[in-house]
């Protein structure tokens, strides 16, 4: 599905940006992690620890964003300028030729992702964001050493006093919604963004420095420039906002250089000198500044708008969405909802009938235009038969290919000497495995084994550390991430990125005539390599497993480190020079050998040169007869470049990053074709295909659809409902789809068709089991056609034939009593003269609970026993005890009691009216017996809700309630329940009551309601269940506190007990290690989040909150969002990135809040009512009010399945003795409060 980030921008390119932000979304998704990047020369890159989220909204076509946008054909002039001058409240800068001005201001900009409160306006047309260095250091250079936004960089002057530098701070409301009306007609499909401040910089009139030695001749005199930039902030959030008045853009170059426009972040901390991210609005070209005046990316020519910096954590800069019309034309095409077309690029100096430009000696910038589409390869996946669909992508073809199963996107080829499998047009890989042409690819595996560091005698074991890789196929660019890594080890571990560097062998950019990893032996393979480090001579091994493509599309690997390598003091970075490999191709066997060299910079600013010596193989199962493959040349080469490596001491995360590319052993061309040097400009999800010389067209890969510059996925869900068959859920996918049996369906064996369960007869309840009769024995089924037959108590044997046990053989009866045996059991009896029960006898009459009781009630006095009027009088039986009747005569009431005397609930009748009580001699029935309050959930996803006294739920079909099968799911008489929570694992609800106060649960498949908490509650109200760790998590508002428990409620631990006023809201993110919560304290209400065990902890929002109530979290999106009563709000964000967005308001009273898919629902006190609301549409799309209509409170979701993931819980209890508590990075093993005594051990991590 289509991924966003805060904003939703498909990134096109203007100048020489080849990168797209939308790979950043999915990159950062996969790896948990934030992406920066830069291009034109070399690129940097850093990762958070958040998951991206994603949106599966729909993105209107181009041509419709472009009729929309007709009106604007024109550029803008010079009065359309925000307003500027003395008269606009304006400062002017110093007249001269390179005169700067510091700026502190109210509001700190955000850039990239960093916040500046201090700004530096320059003559030169740019804003420093810190002290620019003298101008001979920049002039002509971009990216410039400093922090910069260049609205015009170049040699201006004003000190002719002709030309003036204006600038302000404002925050007027006119001002801040004409940037406002700017940004959001340069993002159409985001959230309306609403600037609280801006920093407005006017160049006016402004001359170059000196005569243009370049340009149309020679400069005539008063020649002169008139630009404007607007900076417009959020809290945590900047826009840049550039204007370029056609009529007043006169020169564009300055001196000997040609003047540029774009975003510099400086010099990257993190690697010493080099050069951090930056972004090109123009070239080297005159031509790419002209088009300022002329093109735009915000549907206004002559009006360029960017994202430029989100806090704390940033992607790239982002460029406006809304490319406009070509000049002077006013014809649309209205493309086919469908069309399998793209469109091709002509050059914007001269176009090609051809359909595919020529590349200039400088990259222009791109303008999309419309222009004549021509029929290509279909943009879907291709499915042969639609009436026999697989599930998984990489399912097989049922027939044998000379021993080989083909990949569903596969085919079976003859040869000369027999039959290979290989893949259809569209997609490459061995033919057993096949991927789509285009698609970012991913490998998921763990890490183990033990290396020794340096001179150390101590080795550091690893065990299932986290490895995530992500490459953008189409140039080459690979990123690796290791997790859980400690800094004894991490920093040496810097030089070798080749642990995760084959993946990037593996999907390689391909020049023409070669071919990467994946490409000739597909996804299962083994590796195995040596690095011999100089001059110590350390030798590390590097074992890996290639497992194949699993369900979700991912490259599984297992990988094995042994061995010693040298030290590399800590806090030192590490740089790795470009290298090449030469790979050697034969049959069944690959090898390669190369030498890397790096340098160690240390903290003390000194360096340090040292290399190493790799050697590997790679053998993997190949089929003999591919002569395709056969005439591969036998060596080729690996080049790979712009290695960066970091080692993250806080996340204790370790991170690779480089391009590669694979071809001849001696070279290439000296000017290659954009689709093999990756500077091409396609989408990531799209094939860059080349054409004669440099030309070359993008095309969306398989799954997606759009111009190729620009590629959305294409639902095939929701285009084709039925495209699964009968009784089969169809869950969209990036580029794809999956088919899933519905609850009580399974594939058949052909592996497509949905067929019921057969389900297994239970031969405990037909009677078909051969145990011993109901008298002796207890036939219990555990599933399948499997029982247990085991003898009751009181009797002896294998449970299928049973004997009675004496018990009068072993004397547990008085003295003066005499034991009879009875089948399965024994009495004992008083002797004569003795009272009591057999087991204690003695001379004196020992009165019955029920002779006690009624001789309380009755009293005595001086004329015998007499009862209070009106007072209740137990009757008791012939030995004593409570008669299980029990009525009051003055009332006229009845009841059962048991053997206690206390009263059974619902048994209470009216006047002339006698309830059925059991004798209290009558044994209970043995095993779990239904209980009339639980009405068992039919098979699929429902939404549970608490009412006053029941939980109801309603059924749902994909995005609709089925809301004519609600029904209520467990009656819980005089309880106030508030939250609840669903165990997906064994189908239970959990909920929290305030009238007892206690936590209970119970099976939804029928159980009776079980108390798990009683004790030390006052108000329990928010509940959340880890169903990896196997914990339920709930808040009290009482106490102040947060809680964690086992299942059972048999352990128990408080996790946070301060700075807290009003806990409601409680939530897990089990497969990443956190919780969240909303506190409604009205003087400081606030959303917060913590690891799993409560450390951690920090606020996520606590600015124009009101009354949080719902709180809710959706992890295939990584998207918090919560409801609140008192803003009659509802709001997300992404916790890992800060970013905050309004998602409805003018809602009425929520309480509750829960997600399935792209709905939210919430519960709503004045309404009554269950509301839907669609995320996309951001929209109410349906409501629930049930029959009874009192307050709804806690909601929540039952899933059919298990959402996937996992955490280091998930197995053998992490290790631990008691609880285990996930972290981002690992676990917890903590002890419960009472656990004195207990053997309990506390560890972190993973040790």
């Amino acid at each position: 599905m289509a991924l966003s980030h805060t904003h939703t921008h498909t990134h096109k390119k203007i100048g020489s940006e080849t990168h797209s932000a939308l790979l950043v979304k999915r990159f950062k998704r996969a790896f948990s992690s934030s992406v920066s990047q830069r291009v034109s020369g070399s690129f940097s890159f850093s990762f958070g620890s958040g998951l991206e989220m994603g949106r599966q909204g729909q993105r209107w076509p181009v041509w419709i964003l472009l009729l929309g946008l007709s009106v604007c054909v024109s550029g803008i002039t010079r009065e359309e300028l925000f307003p500027f001058g003395r008269n606009a409240g304006d400062r002017a800068l110093d007249e001269g030729s390179d005169e700067t001005q510091e700026i502190s201001l109210q509001k700190p900009v955000t850039f990239y992702s960093g916040q500046f409160s201090q700004i530096y306006i320059n003559t030169n047309g740019f804003v420093g964001l810190e002290k620019p260095a003298g101008e001979s250091e920049y002039l002509g250079n971009m990216p410039a050493g400093f922090g910069m936004i260049a609205a015009l960089q170049g040699d201006l002057d004003t000190s002719d006093g002709e030309g003036k530098v204006f600038f302000r701070q404002d925050s007027s409301p006119a001002l801040l919604q004409q940037a406002a009306d700017h940004i959001n007609r340069a993002f159409p499909e985001d959230d309306v963004v609403n600037p609280i401040s801006a920093v407005v910089v006017t160049w006016v009139d402004v001359a170059s420095h000196r005569a243009e030695s370049r340009g149309d001749g020679p400069e005539p005199s008063g020649r002169r420039n008139t630009f404007q930039l607007v900076i417009a902030s959020l809290e945590t959030q900047s826009y840049a906002i550039l204007l370029y008045p056609r009529e007043a853009m006169q020169f564009q170059s300055t001196s000997s250089y040609t003047m540029h426009a774009g975003f510099s972040k400086g010099q990257d901390k993190y690697f010493s000198s080099k050069q951090a991210p930056y972004y090109r609005i123009t070239d080297d070209t005159e031509a790419s500044v002209r088009n300022l005046a002329e093109q735009t990316n915000s549907g206004k020519r002559g009006v360029w708008v960017y994202e430029i910096g989100t806090f704390p954590h940033f992607t790239d800069i982002a460029p406006g969405e809304v490319p406009e019309l070509p000049l002077d034309s006013h014809q649309f095409q209205t493309p086919r909802k469908h069309s399998h077309q793209h469109p091709v690029y002509p050059d914007v100096q001269q176009e090609n009938l051809d359909g595919v430009y020529d590349r200039p000696e400088h990259p222009p910038p791109i303008q999309v235009q419309t222009v004549q589409y021509r029929p290509e390869r279909p943009a879907v996946v291709e499915i042969e038969n639609e009436d026999n669909i697989e599930v998984d992508v990489f399912t097989y073809n049922s027939g044998d290919c000379g021993g080989q199963k083909c990949s569903k996107f596969g085919e079976c080829s003859s040869f000369q000497s027999g039959r290979c499998c290989q893949c259809k047009p569209g997609y490459y890989g061995n033919g057993v495995q096949c991927v789509p042409d285009g698609i970012p690819q991913r490998m998921n595996g763990k890490v183990s084994g033990r290396v020794v560091v340096g001179n150390s005698q101590v080795p550091v074991d690893f065990a299932s550390n986290d490895l995530h890789s992500y490459v953008v196929v189409n140039d080459g660019r690979a990123y690796v991430a290791i997790s859980a890594i400690p800094p004894i080890v991490g920093f040496s571990l810097q030089p070798l990125s080749s642990v995760g560097g084959i993946i990037g062998w593996a999907f390689a950019l391909q020049q023409p005539g070669f071919k990467n990893g994946f490409s000739i032996i597909g996804g299962v393979f083994r590796r195995q390599a040596e690095v011999t480090f100089q001059p110590g001579g350390e030798r590390l091994t590097i074992s890996q497993e290639f497992k194949g493509i699993d369900e979700h599309d991912h490259l599984m690997v297992d990988t094995r480190l042994e061995g010693k390598i040298p030290e590399v003091p800590q806090g030192a970075t590490v740089q790795i020079e470009p290298y090449t490999e030469i790979y050697q191709y034969s049959t069944n066997l690959i090898t390669a050998s190369s030498t890397r060299e790096y340098v160690i910079n240390l903290q003390d600013q000194s360096t340090q040169s040292r290399s190493f010596k790799f050697r590997e193989t790679i053998t993997f199962e190949g089929c003999q007869h591919d002569e395709v493959v056969r005439a591969l040349p036998s060596t080729q080469m690996l080049s790979v470049d712009q290695v960066f490596v970091m080692y993250d001491r806080g996340e204790e995360l370790l991170r690779y990053a480089m391009t590669n590319k694979i071809g001849d052993v001696n070279g290439g061309q000296t000017e290659e074709n954009p689709c093999f040097t990756g500077r091409h400009g396609c989408d990531t999800n799209a094939v860059c295909r080349p054409g004669q010389g440099n030309q070359f067209t993008c095309e969306c890969a398989a799954g997606f659809t759009g111009d190729g510059r620009a590629c959305n996925d294409i639902d095939e869900c929701r285009e084709t409902p039925q495209i699964c068959g009968p009784n089969a859920i169809c869950n969209n996918q990036p580029g794809t789809f999956r088919c899933e049996c519905q609850e009580g369906f399974q594939f058949a064996s052909d592996g497509q068709t949905c067929v019921e369960v057969q389900r297994p007869v239970d031969p405990c309840r037909i009677g078909t089991h051969d145990c011993d009769v109901p008298e002796r024995a207890r036939c219990s089924y555990i599933g399948g056609s499997s029982y247990i037959c085991t003898c009751l108590p009181g009797f002896m044997g294998d449970g299928r034939s049973c004997q009675d046990i004496n018990e009068c053989q072993v004397n547990q009866c008085h003295e003066n009593a005499v034991c009879f045996n009875t089948p399965g059991s024994f009495t004992c009896q008083c002797n004569p003269g003795f009272y009591g029960d057999g087991f204690h006898c003695s001379t004196e009459y020992e009165k019955t609970r029920c002779q006690l009781h009624r001789e309380s009630v009755l009293g005595a006095g001086p004329r015998g026993p007499r009862p209070v009027p009106g007072q209740y009088v137990p009757t008791c039986d012939a030995q004593g005890e409570y008669d299980p009747m029990q009525c009051h005569a003055s009332a006229g009431q009845c009841w059962c009691v048991d053997r206690n005397g206390l009263e059974i609930s619902g048994t209470r009748t009216g006047p002339g009216r006698f309830p059925e009580c059991p004798g209290h001699d009558v044994p209970r029935p043995i095993g779990p017996t239904p209980d009339p309050n639980i009405s068992p959930l039919p098979p699929g996803s429902h939404i549970l809700f608490a009412q006053s006294g029941k939980i109801e739920y309603i059924p749902l079909e994909g995005h609709n309630l089925k809301k004519n099968e609600a029904k209520t799911a467990l009656h819980l008489p005089e309880k106030v329940v508030i939250g609840i929570a669903y165990d997906c694992v064994e189908k239970m609800v959990y909920w929290t009551d305030i009238s007892t106060p206690a936590i209970s649960r119970a099976s939804l498949q029928g159980g009776e309601p079980v108390h798990i908490i009683k004790s030390d509650l006052s108000s329990p109200e928010g509940i959340a269940i880890d169903h990896l760790g196997r914990n339920v998590f709930w808040t009290d508002s009482m106490k102040d506190r947060i809680e964690v428990s086992s299942l059972d409620g048999s352990q128990r631990r408080v996790l946070i007990n301060t700075d807290l006023v009003n806990p409601r809201a409680i939530l897990t993110d089990p497969t990443n290690g956190y919780i969240y919560w909303a506190d409604w304290n009205r003087d400081a209400p606030k959303i917060e989040m913590a690891y799993m065990d409560g450390t951690n902890r920090r606020v996520l929002a606590k600015d124009g909150l009101g009354l949080p109530n719902g709180l809710t979290y959706d992890p295939q999106t990584s998207l918090l969002c919560w409801a609140d009563a008192g803003t009659h709000k509802v709001e997300c964000m992404n916790p890992q990135q800060g970013s905050r967005r309004q998602l409805m308001e003018g809602i009425r009273y929520p309480f509750g809040l829960t997600t399935d898919g792209r709905n939210l629902y919430y519960t709503d006190w004045t309404r009554g009512a269950v509301v839907v609301v669609d995320r996309h549409a951001r929209r109410e799309v349906d409501e629930f009010q049930p029959q009874k209509r009192t307050r709804l409170y806690g909601i929540t979701t039952a899933h059919a399945h298990c959402p996937s993931g996992q955490n280091y819980c998930s197995s053998n209890n992490g290790g631990c003795t008691h609880f285990c508590l996930a972290t981002p990075a690992g676990r917890s093993c903590r002890c419960p409060d009472n656990a004195v005594g207990l053997g309990c051990v506390e560890r972190e991590g993973w040790n």
